[in-house]
């Protein structure tokens, strides 16, 4: 599933921008307002595969070692 995440995407912001041409091409005002509604929720559904992409590489990555508290503390003589 993550691979094709990408590629879900893309096909949202597609279908979202074909809604808004024929919202913009459309004969009546309730069309428009459908197709201008479409074009609204395709583009949530790519925010929210995109939400899902960057999450997913977040919990992939591991974190990088803090560094050690005694590496950097300075020495004393004693």
């Amino acid at each position: 599933m993550l691979q094709t995440l990408s590629v879900d995407i893309r096909e949202c912001y597609l279908l979202a921008e074909q809604c808004r041409r024929l919202a913009e091409t459309a004969l009546t005002p309730s069309a428009k307002t459908d197709f201008v509604d479409m074009e609204r929720r395709w583009l949530s559904l790519a925010r929210n595969y995109e939400f899902a992409e960057r999450l997913s590489d977040f919990h992939r990555t591991p974190p990088e070692a803090p560094p050690s508290i005694l590496a950097e503390a300075p020495r004393t003589a004693v």
